[in-house]
C-alpha cells in the first residue's frame, strides 16, 4: 500500500505548485471528523485541476526530504491516503493511533498545522466504482470508511448499496451517504475480525451477484472474500479487495 520510493519531483514553491508525480499545497484546514480521525484539507495552485475518481489514494510525504537524515529509514517517508474528497481542494482523513502504536504517518498529521505545506503524489489506484454492478457491497474498518465515503456519494441515487463497517466505538464513525450496518469492536483486535465477516454475512443481499468493495486489515479481507465466494457463489473477478495495513507492519499507517 505504501512506496518510499518516487520521492523526487517535490517543489516547496509557495502558495503550491506541481512537477513530475508530485504537487504541493497549504494546509488550510484540520478538524475531527471522527474521535480518532483528523480531516486536513490541502489547498492552492497546484492542488487545483487535479484528476481524481473516487475511492482512489495519494502518498504523502510525512518527513522532511530535505534532511538527509530521513533517507536512512525510506519506509518512513511516505504514507497513502484515500481521498476523502476533492472540489478543487484535497481533503484527506487521517487515523490517530494509540500511543504505542504511532508512526510516522500518525505523527506527521498530530503536528501538522494551517499554513504548513504538504506535498503528495497526484491521486492515483484502482479501487474504483464499477458502473455497471447490477448493486454494491462495502466492507471494511475504518481505514476503508475513508476510500468508502466518497464512493458512497459518487453512486447515482437509483444504485442499490449495502454495507458493513466496524469501527472501535460509535464516536469513530465517519458520515456516509448511504445507511450501512455499523459494528463496534469495543477494544477488540480488527485483525482477522470475526465479527465483521459475520456482520457481512447477515447482509441480506440480491440473489444475483453484484459488486463488493473490500478493504482494510488484509487478512479480514481474505475472510470477507472468502464468504462471498465461498458462501454466496460470487465469481472472484465481482469482489475488489484493497488491503490497507497488516498489524506490526511498518509502513501501512
Amino acid at each position: 500500500m505504501v512506496s518510499a520510493t518516487s520521492a523526487s519531483g517535490t517543489s516547496g514553491r509557495a502558495g503550491g505548485s506541481s512537477r513530475g508525480w508530485a504537487a504541493t499545497g497549504t494546509v488550510t484546514a484540520i478538524d475531527a471528523i471522527a474521535r480518532r480521525m483528523r480531516r486536513i484539507r490541502i489547498e492552492g495552485e497546484g492542488v487545483s485541476g487535479l484528476a481524481w475518481s473516487p475511492g482512489q489514494h495519494v502518498r504523502v510525504h510525512v518527513t522532511d526530504m530535505r534532511d538527509p537524515r530521513n533517507w536512512l529509514r525510506p519506509r518512513d517517508m511516505l504514507r497513502t491516503y484515500s481521498v476523502w474528497a476533492y472540489d478543487g481542494g484535497l481533503e484527506l482523513c487521517v487515523l490517530d493511533h494509540d500511543e504505542d502504536g504511532v508512526g510516522p504517518g500518525a505523527r506527521w498529521a498530530r503536528d501538522l498545522a494551517t499554513g504548513q505545506q504538504v506535498t503528495f503524489s497526484k491521486p492515483q489506484g484502482s479501487f474504483t466504482l464499477r458502473a455497471d454492478a447490477r448493486y454494491h457491497v462495502f466492507a471494511g474498518d475504518e481505514t476503508a470508511a475513508v476510500a468508502f465515503g466518497p464512493m458512497l456519494r459518487a453512486l447515482p441515487p437509483e444504485a442499490a448499496a449495502y454495507g458493513a463497517i466496524e469501527v472501535d466505538t460509535a464516536g469513530d464513525r465517519l458520515p456516509l451517504a448511504r445507511e450501512v450496518q455499523w459494528l463496534y469492536r469495543e477494544g477488540a483486535s480488527a485483525a482477522s475480525s470475526v465479527s465483521l465477516m459475520r456482520g457481512l454475512a447477515a447482509l441480506e443481499l440480491p440473489d444475483q451477484p453484484g459488486v463488493a468493495y473490500l478493504a482494510g486489515e488484509a487478512r479480514t479481507i481474505q475472510m470477507l472474500r472468502q464468504h462471498l465466494v465461498s458462501d454466496r457463489g460470487w465469481p472472484r473477478q465481482a469482489v475488489v479487495t484493497k488491503p490497507f495495513w497488516v498489524p506490526g507492519r511498518r509502513g501501512l499507517d
